[in-house]
């Protein structure tokens, strides 16, 4: 029989798709995970993309089963420890992804969709390269570089003003008349030649090569001497702008014209396009002299070149809706697989990684490879010992296409995937799904709080850069600390000080710490005592919530005694405290059982009570906007004329207010448009005010 794994999306039941959306979710968190807190990918570009693209495939499939914590609502890397945060003016987002013909020609239409045009009405496009390089963001006043940033995780990034002062194609004082305000976006990045140079002073001074020129870029920029950063051949190209306070130009085209007048470097190849047809015909060009720009592109960004299109249109949570990057098929290699290791996660899942005799693949030498799941071994039927194809696309750790069956060794045999835990002993199981009676793709470990992969795991996440990010207690201490029993849960973490004190054997006293390396992380502590709401529930671990549901939450409930409350009350499915969780816009039955079961657990409860002894987590910010519908919870339903359920959504939430997808005793307005059902009965049986969607934009206008 063939699994929902192995289905082509347009053949998966609706019960295999919020079962495969739930995998991609857990699996792409993991992987981000290893991205941006450990520095240590698991998977190849390739890899990733593909997951994410089943994920976005599925979704647009089944718009109804989108997740809180689904990754296309996630974005970026969190910010370094070693440098001072940066709040951007304007997120600086990542891009959605494209990699056939017939997905370019689908956002074009979608795009149309959403602005109203008829399949004639004019819509260019600029198509640039996709330079594989480092995010950085340049603010100019009055003409002057005064400040530089790193993308971060899109809202905070890492302030590397004077090392970008190093970078010679970075203007210290814009050429002719700029706005007073002006943040220019583009990418650092080294160029080939420069890096063979880099590679070759690095294997004379005895020192390991870099593995690409993406990431001796990013070493290079985020070096704390400046010194060293200045050392570095850093290139810059500019594409983009965050905060201005005046209009750059009307299109995209012109803008970036406008930031090469003012002492910019822009890339030569960007082009204007009127269809489609010229879109790929700009990206097979690029494709064709790849290897001969000197710099490294991973595919074309395409965007909308009109500027107020670009303003309609807006953003979804992770990326714009005006601009798609068109990826370059992922580059092969063939090696041997030498053994198949397992590795447990924070939520007890057995993840295999292949272990690959060595390989350079496009110039990079890989060694890893993830398998995914034991699902993905049996259908691949990789062994030990075979010979494999493997296929990266920029990134060190590729993924395993395929086995060479007539190279097997004849000892080889089918891998056999452990039923216990390696880290603790305890029996790994696949769930059975209780609505279609089939096992979940992932195997987990029992053990729960007796398995340390887990328990340090759950650590980590509490003390990791989206979470509490406590200064100098990041992934590592948090290992030492748990290791030599100083920290066994999140509470420990803030009666260390005391324990400090009336310890005999002082944190001063370690190796590699003294009295102002100990005093530095207790005031860090102490500094995290009142967390941000929304990152104090993202940092408790809930299975499936991730930043983004917490965000919700929090926003929802206003403080974590409410919260909490709430999630109490809401044990009872039937009542109306589990209608309110369920009514949150993005929220469904699996989120919302997990986050019950949470609190529900005993010992969740005592661990939680402890930590609350120690920590006072604010109350969520209050919406910034002012008006009608500032702080209100709204609710559309119906078919809207004016505009898209998406465009008016995105609307109401620039305005202030909460977004649900149900009607509930919190409601305050019903939005309707013609062919409003069971929602509107609702609303009016309860007293809530419902509008017409012209009542309701002209109160958005005040």
């Amino acid at each position: 029989m063939t699994s929902a794994l192995e289905k082509p999306v347009d053949a998966l039941t609706r019960a295999e798709a919020k079962a495969e959306l739930k995998r991609l979710a857990e699996e792409i968190a993991e992987h981000d995970k290893a991205y941006y807190e450990k520095d240590a990918p698991a998977v190849s570009d390739a890899a990733y993309d593909a997951l994410r693209r089943r994920n976005d495939l599925i979704e647009a499939r089944f718009s109804d089963l989108v997740r809180a914590d689904s990754p296309s609502k996630r974005v970026g890397a969190a910010p370094s420890e070693a440098f001072d945060k940066v709040r951007h003016a304007r997120p600086m987002l990542s891009l959605g992804n494209v990699f056939e013909d017939e997905e370019l020609y689908e956002f074009v239409k979608r795009i149309r969709r959403f602005l109203g045009l008829e399949e004639d009405a004019p819509l260019g496009f600029t198509a640039e390269p996709k330079i594989d390089g480092l995010s950085a963001s340049l603010r100019y006043e009055k003409g002057v570089f005064v400040l530089g940033a790193t993308r971060g995780d899109g809202t905070e990034g890492e302030n590397v003003t004077q090392n970008l002062m190093t970078v010679g194609d970075i203007p210290k004082k814009l050429k002719g008349a700029a706005p007073d305000v002006l943040e220019v976006r583009g990418e650092i990045y080294i160029s080939h030649t420069d890096f063979i140079e880099m590679n070759v002073r690095q294997e004379a001074d005895g020192k390991p090569q870099y593995a690409n020129p993406r990431n001796a870029a990013a070493g290079s920029l985020r070096q704390i001497d400046p010194a060293v950063t200045a050392g570095r051949p850093l290139k810059f190209f500019a594409y983009a702008w965050g905060e201005v306070s005046a209009p750059l130009a009307e299109t995209q085209y012109d803008a970036v014209q406008r930031l090469k007048k003012l002492g910019f470097k822009t890339n030569a190849d960007m082009a204007l396009c009127d269809r489609v047809e010229e879109m790929l015909a700009v990206y097979r060009g690029l494709e064709g002299k790849r290897a001969d720009l000197g710099y490294d592109i991973d595919g074309v960004v395409y965007k909308a070149n009109r500027l107020d299109y670009q303003e309609r249109l807006g953003f979804v949570s992770r990326a714009p809706r005006w601009a798609t990057a068109h990826k370059f098929p992922p580059e092969q290699a063939t090696t041997v697989l030498e053994e198949i290791d397992i590795q447990v996660g924070r939520t007890g899942a057995l993840t295999p990684v292949a272990k690959l005799r060595p390989v350079t693949v496009g110039g990079v030498v890989v060694s890893n490879a993830t398998l995914h799941n034991e699902d993905e071994i049996a259908r691949k039927d990789v062994r030990v010992g075979d010979t494999v194809i493997v296929q990266r696309a920029g990134d060190v750790i590729p993924q395993i296409v395929r086995a060479i069956e007539d190279k097997r060794p004849k000892r080889a045999k089918p891998y056999v995937f452990p039923t216990v835990c390696p880290v603790c002993g305890s029996h790994a199981v696949r769930d059975i799904n209780p609505k279609t009676g089939k096992e979940d793709v992932v195997r987990r470990c029992t053990g729960g709080l007796i398995c340390s992969a887990q328990t340090l795991e759950r650590l980590k996440h509490f003390v990791s850069r989206n979470a509490l990010d406590i200064e100098g207690l990041g992934a590592k201490q948090a290992e030492a600390f748990y290791t030599d029993g100083l920290v066994k849960e999140p509470a420990d973490i803030f009666t260390l000080k005391a324990r400090d004190e009336a310890s005999l054997k002082r944190l001063k006293d370690r190796e590699g710490w003294g009295a102002t390396s100990a005093r530095n992380l207790f005031n860090a502590i102490d500094a995290r005592r009142t967390p941000e709401l929304h990152r104090f529930i993202f940092a408790l671990g809930v299975r499936h919530v991730g930043e983004t549901t917490a965000r919700l939450f929090a926003t929802t409930y206003g403080s974590f005694e409410a919260f909490m409350t709430a999630m109490a009350a809401a044990a009872d499915k039937d009542g109306a405290a589990y209608q309110e969780l369920l009514a949150v816009d993005g929220v469904g039955e699996t989120v919302a059982n997990a986050v019950v079961e949470f609190f529900s657990e005993p010992h969740n409860l005592e661990a939680v009570e402890r930590l609350l002894k120690e920590v006072a987590p604010q109350e969520a910010e209050a919406p910034v906007a002012e008006g009608a519908f500032s702080g209100k919870t709204v609710v559309f339903t119906g078919k809207l004329e004016q505009m898209s359920r998406d465009e008016a959504k995105a609307k109401a939430l620039a305005l202030g207010a909460k977004v649900a997808g149900s009607v509930s005793a919190k409601t305050d307005y019903l939005v309707a448009g013609p062919g409003a059902g069971s929602k509107l009965k609702k609303a009016e049986e309860a007293g809530v005010e419902v509008l017409t969607e012209e009542e309701w934009l002209e109160m958005a206008r005040g």
